[in-house]
C-alpha cells in the first residue's frame, strides 16, 4: 500500500471516530435533558387510559399455560373491557417506578378496585409501576383511574360479545368515537398481539379530558384484521 494510501485510510478512521465521539456526547447531552424530569412524580404531560380485552388475555394465557390466582379470579368470569391501567406519559416517552420502594399499597384501596381491575397482582403492579409517577397518594391515583375510566363508554355491541369476532382496528377505533362525543381517531389507539385485540389505549389530560397522543398512536396495530374471542360464560 502506498504512503498516500495509508494517510488517506489514517484521516478516514480519524473522521469517523470524531463523528463517533461527536453523537455520543449528543447523545449524552439528550439523556441529560431528558433526566432533568424523568421519573419526577407528577411531572408528565397526560395520562393513557389502557382498556384490556379480557378474553383475548385469557386465551393467550392459557396457552402459555399461566393459571395462577390472578388469572382464575381474571378468567373465571364473563368480563369484556377491563382496566390494565392509567399511566403517566411524556410527550415522547414516559415514566415509570419514580419511587423506589413504592410506598405500601393499602389491601383496602386494592379490593375496591376488582371491579374495574379483576386481578390482585395487576393492581400491586399498576401502582408500583404507574401510580407512583402520578403524583397523587395511592387512593386519589385509583380514584382518578375510577373517574377515567367512567369517562370512557364501551360500544354496547361489545359488552356481551357472544361469539367471536374478526374486525379492521379501524372498525373498533370508531365504535368508541361513535359513542364517545369529543373522542377522535389521534386520541384512540387499537394495540394486538399476533391476532387478537389486546388493548384500547385512549389519551387523556390531567383533567381526563380526550386528547391528541402522535407517539401513543404510532404505537397502534398495523394488521388488517383482529379476532376479538367471545366473552367467558356467555
Amino acid at each position: 500500500m502506498s504512503l498516500f494510501s495509508r494517510v488517506w485510510i489514517s484521516r478516514i478512521v480519524i473522521s469517523v471516530s470524531l463523528f463517533a465521539a461527536a453523537a455520543l456526547t449528543g447523545l449524552a447531552g439528550t439523556a441529560t435533558a431528558q433526566d432533568r424530569r424523568q421519573n419526577a412524580p407528577g411531572e408528565f404531560d397526560f395520562y393513557v387510559l389502557a382498556l384490556s380485552w379480557s378474553p383475548s388475555y385469557c386465551e393467550e394465557a392459557a396457552e402459555r399455560g399461566n393459571n395462577g390466582r390472578s388469572q382464575q379470579i381474571q378468567c373465571g368470569r364473563p368480563y369484556s373491557f377491563v382496566v390494565h391501567g392509567l399511566w403517566p406519559q411524556y410527550e415522547r416517552g414516559f415514566p415509570n417506578y419514580c419511587q423506589r420502594p413504592s410506598p405500601r399499597l393499602d389491601r383496602n384501596i386494592m379490593t375496591s378496585m376488582l371491579d374495574l381491575m379483576p386481578a390482585p397482582g395487576l393492581i400491586f403492579a399498576e401502582w408500583d409501576k404507574h401510580g407512583t409517577c402520578s403524583g397523587l397518594s395511592a387512593r386519589a391515583y385509583f380514584e382518578t383511574t375510577r373517574k377515567a375510566r367512567a369517562a370512557v363508554k364501551i360500544p354496547p355491541e361489545y359488552l356481551e360479545l357472544s361469539s367471536e369476532r374478526i374486525l379492521a382496528p379501524a372498525a373498533i377505533e370508531e365504535a368508541f368515537i361513535k359513542v364517545n362525543p369529543g373522542l377522535s381517531a389521534s386520541a384512540i389507539s387499537v394495540v394486538c398481539g399476533r391476532k387478537r385485540l389486546s388493548e384500547v389505549r385512549i389519551c387523556m389530560s390531567k383533567d381526563l379530558q380526550f386528547r391528541a397522543c402522535e407517539e401513543t398512536d404510532r404505537r397502534a396495530c398495523r394488521r388488517d384484521e383482529v379476532v376479538m374471542p367471545p366473552m367467558r360464560g356467555t
